[in-house]
């Protein structure tokens, strides 16, 4: 708009300055080819700006360290995961909310910190193997294969548990074995497990799953009905026996088996 108050002689003007500063830029290009003894110097293309780090280390800060998560690996798995590719696109705004968003299907994606909490009360130590029952997005995964390349995840309903896989591939987590399949039932083939993790809620800890953990290790799981409400438990296999530690009361969707 500004252009229409531009008198044609100031408009000349202007053009020939134009003029000016690209032959000043042809020229410096050119000696700086020579600089270079005759070769082309390439310009790096900026690298697009991650929109969502900021929220993503605010999340790590002030929702979950601040409540009293201290594992330094843990907060920096929670401020890599991009937590906004595992929700739908109408959903991304809310992503570093500390609260659950549905995924489809009836099932949500935890709410950060908890995903934090439980992540964790596993203790997990670098070639740990974890199984992880209730894929849901795939967001958990991610965190705990950030921590160890032994992952496995089970999610009972298809359309779940081939986005999971997908999204984690698309992310570079390759090493994260998806499996569609009832999670009561565990990974008999891949057990035991030094840590398992169960993201949805049984009436009771499921037996196989007490079976498949590895003596030493350790189990996070929710447990009872939604109302009047379940308990988050830490359990650890000694010398063939569970011991129960209650954490927090939660609330979980139902396992379904």
């Amino acid at each position: 708009m500004m252009a229409r108050w531009l008198s044609e002689e100031t408009a000349g003007a202007g053009r020939a300055f134009l003029g000016g500063v690209i032959w000043c830029l042809l020229v410096a290009g050119f000696l700086a080819g020579c600089r270079a003894g005759g070769k082309a110097v390439p310009i790096a293309a900026p690298l697009p700006a991650d929109t969502y780090q900021s929220q993503r280390n605010a999340m790590a800060n002030q929702q979950i360290q601040a409540r009293g998560v201290k594992d330094e690996r843990v907060l920096a798995a929670m401020a890599k995961v991009p937590r906004e590719e595992f929700v739908a696109p109408d959903q991304r705004p809310y992503a570093y909310e500390d609260r659950p968003l549905p995924i489809g299907e009836g099932q949500t994606i935890s709410q950060p910190y908890i995903v934090a909490l439980m992540t964790e009360l596993l203790e997990l130590k670098q070639g740990d193997k974890v199984l992880e029952i209730g894929t849901g997005s795939g967001y958990q995964a991610a965190i705990l294969a950030e921590l160890t390349p032994h992952v496995y995840t089970i999610e009972i309903l298809p359309t779940l548990a081939q986005r999971a896989e997908q999204t984690l591939r698309r992310l570079g987590y390759d090493s994260v074995q998806v499996k569609t399949g009832d999670g009561y039932l565990g990974w008999p083939k891949h057990a035991p497990f030094d840590a398992i993790i169960v993201t949805c809620a049984p009436e009771k800890v499921p037996e196989p799953l007490k079976d498949q953990l590895a003596e030493g290790g350790r189990m996070v799981i929710p447990v009872g009905p939604q109302r009047p409400g379940q308990t988050l438990y830490l359990l650890r296999k000694h010398r063939g026996r569970l011991e129960q530690e209650a954490v927090i009361p939660v609330r979980f969707v139902p396992m379904v088996h």
